[in-house]
């Protein structure tokens, strides 16, 4: 009888144990963005560079940008990687076009998912 009392008292620990353990709190997966730059015909554009800004006073001024800018590849992707969970404004420029005028701040981010987001340049 002790025997099983003993281990009754062992699994009740352990469920709450489990119980208080909170995984939301960690954090395996980085939280990421990524972007494709298309231009007016909806045609991806290789070789754009592409930086994030966290507000619109930054985005303006071009200064502190959240990560180094980084360039498309050749599908016209960009990502960026460990960001915060909160919304960005994208940069996108190549030669003369750009997409400044064409919704350049993101929906907030989800925290450890791959978020996607298009963008034009004209």
């Amino acid at each position: 009888m002790e025997k099983y009392f003993s281990k009754t008292v062992l699994w009740i620990f352990v469920l709450m144990l489990s119980a208080s353990f909170q995984p939301a709190e960690l954090k395996f997966l980085p939280t990421k963005l990524k972007i494709t730059v298309l231009n007016e015909l909806g045609n991806p554009v290789p070789g754009t560079a592409v930086t994030l800004f966290s507000t619109k006073e930054d985005y303006r001024a071009e200064t502190n940008r959240v990560v180094p800018t980084d360039t498309t590849d050749a599908e016209g992707k960009v990502t960026f990687k460990g960001l915060d969970p909160k919304p960005y404004y994208v940069h996108a420029i190549k030669e003369d076009k750009s997409n400044i005028g064409a919704g350049v701040l993101t929906s907030p981010l989800q925290e450890g998912r791959i978020n996607k987001v298009n963008t034009i340049i004209e």
